[in-house]
């Protein structure tokens, strides 16, 4: 792999190619971690979570408008059927087993916690990769990408918070 990156940056090109279908699955993935914290914050608007939530499902939102923007910059169209089934899968990943017929369980949070925060990892490693990239790749902003990587690194610390917290309601009898 790294003979691979030696020699795409001696010979100074980027395979946009790759890179294309790289960022798009990315970007169906920001699209049901974009939906999935939208919807999280609205079911828990109110409780202890939901300020919090609401927070950062902006900045995922706004994180989604990044990414799109530098796929616009290095040329990169997005390609709509993979958004439409980033769609799709988040409103499949809905129909989980949550010990109840009808409405949400403490369960059904502490699940769609951990999906996001899946969800937030791989934004933070497409991050990581960028930065890599960019340093054969002048249209990318090294610093805007440290502070994706860091904005990234900040959601996963407080859906960690939210997680353990919501890990000792859901199994923890008080």
């Amino acid at each position: 792999m790294s003979d691979i990156r030696s020699a795409a940056r001696q010979a100074g090109r980027i395979r946009s190619r790759l890179l294309g279908i790289y960022l798009n699955d990315h970007l169906a993935g920001s699209t049901i971690g974009t939906r999935r914290a939208a919807r999280l914050a609205r079911s828990l608007r109110g409780s202890p979570y939901g300020v919090t939530l609401e927070a950062i499902a902006a900045e995922i939102e706004e994180d989604r408008e990044v990414l799109l923007a530098l796929m616009s910059r290095l040329g990169i169209p997005a390609r709509s059927y993979k958004i439409l089934a980033g769609g799709a899968f988040e409103l499949a990943g809905r129909l989980k087993s949550n010990g109840r017929l009808v409405g949400r369980s403490p369960l059904t949070t502490l699940v769609e916690l951990e999906l996001l925060r899946l969800g937030v990892e791989g934004k933070a490693a497409a991050w990581r990769t960028l930065c890599r990239v960019a340093e054969s790749d002048r249209r990318l902003n090294p610093e805007q990408l440290d502070h994706l990587i860091e904005r990234a690194q900040g959601q996963l610390r407080t859906l960690e918070d939210l997680r353990l917290r919501q890990a000792e309601e859901t199994f923890l009898a008080t």
